[in-house]
Order: C-alpha cells, then sequence, then structure tokens
C-alpha cells in the first residue's frame, strides 16, 4: 500500500492536508448555550430515571409531618404555628432533594435547582408583573366570594398576637422558606417527573399548575391559586431552572407575609 502526499496517511494527515487549529492548541470550544426567548439561555428538560411514584411519596412525607405537627406541637402561639405549617414543607423539599440524589442526578438537573443571575431578573419581572393580575384577580374573587375566602395560614394565626422577632420570622416562611421549598416540590421534581411522559411543555406547564392550586387543599381559593402560580410556571418555562420561579414566588408572597407580620403585633386589624 502506497500513500501520495497529501492524503491521509498511516500516522495522521499528510503535508497538504489542513490542520483544525494551531499547533499547541487545545480542543475547540463548548458550543454556545442555546439561546431562548428574549435572549436566555434554558436548560434542557432532563430526562429523569424516576417517575410520578417520587411525587407520591414526598406527598406522603408531607402529610404524614403535617399529621405530627398537628398532634405534637402546640398552635396556641406563633411560634408553634410557624413549626407545624413549615417542617412539613421543608421536610417535602428535602424528600425531593434526597430522592434525586439517590435515585438520580442530583437536584442540579434533577430539579432545575441551579443559579443564574439572569434567572433573578426574570423571576423580579415576571412577579412584579403577575401582581398586575392576581391583586385584582383576589379582590374581583373576594367579591364574588365574600368573607368566606380566607387562607389556611391566615386562619392557622388568627387571633394570636406576638413579638416582632417571631412575627419576622413567620414573614420569612411566607417570603422564602415557602417559595423555595413549594417550587423544589411542584415546578422541580413534578414538574420533571411530567415531563418525562408528555413532551409539550404547556401541557406540563397546565398540570403542574393545576396540582399546585389544587394541593393546597383550600379548594374555594384553588381558582385563585392557579391564577397566582401562572408566572411561576412562566419563569419555570422560559429558563427551564427553578431559581426564577422561586424568586417570582418569593415576590407574590411578599405583601402577604407583610401583611401578616404587621397583624401579628398588632399593627393591623385582623382580617
Amino acid at each position: 500500500m502506497s500513500f501520495t502526499p497529501g492524503s491521509p496517511g498511516q500516522y495522521g494527515p499528510g503535508p497538504g492536508a489542513p490542520h483544525a487549529g494551531p499547533i499547541g492548541a487545545g480542543p475547540p470550544p463548548n458550543p454556545e448555550p442555546p439561546i431562548g426567548p428574549f435572549g436566555l439561555s434554558p436548560s434542557p428538560t432532563p430526562r429523569v430515571r424516576w417517575g410520578l411514584w417520587a411525587f407520591v411519596v414526598v406527598e406522603v412525607v408531607f402529610l404524614g409531618a403535617s399529621a405530627a405537627m398537628a398532634w405534637t406541637v402546640g398552635v396556641g402561639s406563633a411560634a408553634g404555628v410557624l413549626v407545624a405549617i413549615a417542617v412539613p414543607t421543608m421536610l417535602a423539599a428535602l424528600t425531593c432533594i434526597l430522592w434525586t440524589i439517590w435515585r438520580g442526578d442530583g437536584p442540579a438537573i434533577d430539579l432545575g435547582l441551579r443559579f443564574r443571575w439572569e434567572d433573578v431578573g426574570v423571576g423580579l419581572l415576571l412577579g412584579i408583573a403577575g401582581l398586575f393580575v392576581t391583586v385584582p384577580a383576589a379582590a374581583l374573587y373576594l367579591y364574588l366570594v365574600g368573607p368566606d375566602l380566607t387562607t389556611s395560614v391566615g386562619v392557622a394565626f388568627e387571633g394570636i398576637t406576638a413579638t416582632w422577632p417571631i412575627a419576622l420570622a413567620v414573614m420569612f416562611g411566607v417570603v422564602v422558606i415557602a417559595p423555595v421549598c413549594e417550587e423544589i416540590v411542584y415546578r422541580g421534581l413534578l414538574w420533571n417527573a411530567v415531563a418525562k411522559w408528555i413532551t409539550n411543555r404547556w401541557v406540563v406547564f397546565v398540570i403542574t399548575t393545576l396540582a399546585f392550586a389544587v394541593a393546597h387543599l383550600e379548594f374555594l381559593r384553588a381558582p385563585l391559586l392557579f391564577v397566582v402560580a401562572l408566572p411561576l410556571g412562566i419563569a419555570r418555562i422560559l429558563t427551564g431552572r427553578i431559581t426564577a420561579s422561586i424568586v417570582a414566588h418569593a415576590v407574590n408572597n411578599f405583601l402577604p407575609g407583610l401583611m401578616l407580620a404587621l397583624m401579628l403585633v398588632g399593627a393591623l386589624p385582623e382580617v
């Protein structure tokens, strides 16, 4: 067998073949991340190795912890109510994270629990814009339903007063703990579990938003909760991650959390 100059030879390209790059240069750089709507860089939806039964396990943990808190924690004080509400929610989120470590590829991939500054901007923008929809919707729904429209959190703290440190801790639970934990469960675990079987992300968006509204077990408020959750799901669609939906959720919960804190210290009348 013979080799002609310029043809691929036994030991690589011939002298006439073009080089892929300068001698000594490293491998070509990784391709640019995909550009999504508005110039964002969305993360792809992972093909998770677990399914909807993982969400069932998380809900069992949440309901079991809620029952245990109801039996063991006194709810006559603001601190007791905060513990009874926050602990089951945090255990549910922790179960999601541990499940992805045990059965999957970890929370960063399986839950979209990654931080990017662009997600903070998207979350703030959608959270603030969503208030122009959710606040009028809440006012209209209150007008239609009447005084029976209450929140389970508001009812739990009804008739209770607290010091400023406890009131601020309650506000932190509403504005920070609840958004982080609920987004891990619904826009993280449940979203990717549904997306394993349904490829249309808008169908996934509707299913998870409905589940979020119903799972609060406040059926009179379920239609309003569905509207409230719309910006959260849109944030998840635009970025492919839950950081943006966490921020949007926190923005949405800020005013209710502030009002609850002021009510606990007696600065606002109970409603």
